[in-house]
Order: C-alpha cells, then sequence, then structure tokens
C-alpha cells in the first residue's frame, strides 16, 4: 500500500502571511496538529501546534533561574499577542516530507521516528496532500478486513 493511496488530497494549506489566529482556529476547530505553508504550490514549511505553544516556554534562561521566578501565569497572558503574528514568524522551514509512492508503513516510521502525527506529502517541493496517523490506521484496518 502507498501512501497516494491513503493520503487525504487538496489538504488546507496556509501561506507565511497567513495571521497565527487564522492558524489557530483551524486547529482547533478542525483539531490539526499543523498546517503546510506553502507559496503558490510550493511547499516552504510547516506550522505546528508546538510551533505557536512554544512562544509561551520560558527561555532557557528564565528556567535556569528556577520556575519560582517565572510568572506563569503572565506566560498564558502573553497567549494572546501571539495571536497577532504571522506563520512566517513561527513556521518550521524546509519541512520534513514523505513522497505519494513511498509504502505507508516507511512514511509511518518517518513519522514515529519524528513524532509526527501529520506530515506533508510532495512530489519535489509541490505539496499534493496530507498523511495523518489515523489515515494510516484506517488503511490499515481496511486491509486487514478484506484479507481475512
Amino acid at each position: 500500500m502507498l501512501v497516494e493511496n491513503v493520503m487525504t488530497k487538496g489538504a488546507r494549506s496556509v501561506t507565511e502571511d497567513t495571521p497565527i489566529q487564522e492558524v489557530a482556529s483551524l486547529m482547533c476547530l478542525y483539531r490539526y496538529s499543523g498546517l503546510p505553508v506553502v507559496e503558490g504550490e510550493k511547499l516552504i514549511g510547516f506550522i505546528a501546534e508546538k510551533d505557536v505553544l512554544a512562544q509561551l516556554f520560558p527561555s532557557v534562561e528564565d528556567a535556569m533561574e528556577g520556575m519560582a521566578t517565572i510568572d506563569l501565569k503572565e506566560k498564558a497572558r502573553e497567549y494572546k499577542s501571539i495571536m497577532s503574528r504571522r506563520v512566517g514568524d513561527l513556521m518550521t522551514r524546509g519541512a520534513k516530507t514523505v513522497s505519494p509512492d513511498m509504502p505507508v508503513l516507511k512514511a509511518a516510521i518517518i513519522m514515529a521516528n519524528n513524532r509526527f502525527r501529520r506530515i506533508p506529502v510532495a512530489e519535489g517541493d509541490r505539496l499534493v496532500g496530507m498523511l495523518s496517523l489515523g489515515d494510516i490506521h484506517k488503511a490499515i484496518f481496511h486491509q486487514s478486513l478484506t484479507q481475512a
């Protein structure tokens, strides 16, 4: 079974100029853990929940001083200011991808090794879909039913 047989085609994507508030809304509404970032059809990066939430983490210097000196309530209030930023400020550039002709289990290994729940599917640098662990699980489940 190949990635192209189980991936989501026409995956939702965002651009570098997309407001983080819009991305957060999509993530909350559709339960996306991340979205590909494109320039036209060219995949240029990925924005994940962890990229947004990492902005709330204390700096290494603050953490070295001890958690008692960090105002966690103030950190939580900073979330609102993060919403005014753009995807280009927080995204991971040069995102890892899988290809449509890759075996599904090989893609699953790449995802597991990188602790990804979703990964862009690309032909060269052109985004052609998204693959999630749920897509893989569902495909393997259905295949096991037909082989029984």
